[in-house]
């Protein structure tokens, strides 16, 4: 799944109006204009593409292109959004150093900054994702939620964020 389509899908399963988007960039600490948001969340007009084949956003000249870099953030923003700034403890850094490095592990940090940001349990989210027709054991969950380096470490497949996002919309707009 690309950037753009997990905004887009975020967006509709959490109705997200298109000026709390901007200010959840601006949270995130990412500057973009009501137009960039619009075109981040425009298709590109060649979105026939196959989801194995690697497809380049730098090509697609209709839209913004949403990099992992400002994906982390407007997800860091949304956090912020739903439940507040939260104050650095002494000794801890202004901010943290991004956890995307690579393309493998947005899925992943995706799951875990929704889990962040809407309060959820594990089996809040076992139900979300059981409400869009996927069965996962809490085990399963665990170890997509864990850093990347454990040993118990999992990656999430395009599969389970893309069925998160429909069981949030079946949740919260159904």
């Amino acid at each position: 799944m690309h950037n753009h389509d997990i905004l887009i899908r975020l967006r509709y399963a959490l109705d997200i109006k298109n000026k709390d988007m901007v200010e959840i960039f601006k949270l995130g600490e990412i500057e973009v204009t009501m137009e960039e948001v619009m075109q981040m969340l425009t298709k590109p007009k060649d979105d026939y593409y196959d989801e194995y084949e690697e497809y380049d956003m730098d090509e697609a000249d209709d839209g913004v292109n949403c990099n992992n870099m400002m994906l982390e953030s407007f997800l860091n923003g949304l956090i912020i959004f739903k439940r507040g700034r939260q104050e650095p403890k002494p000794g801890q850094p202004q901010s943290q150093a991004p956890a995307v490095k690579q393309k493998e592990s947005v899925n992943n940090i995706l799951l875990k900054k929704l889990k962040i940001a809407l309060s959820l349990t594990s089996e809040d989210m076992i139900d979300i994702l059981e409400e869009a027709g996927v069965m996962i054991t809490k085990g399963e969950l665990s170890a997509i939620l864990r850093k990347m380096g454990h040993r118990n470490y999992k990656e999430c497949g395009d599969r389970y964020a893309r069925n998160f996002l429909k069981g949030l919309t079946l949740r919260y707009r159904g």
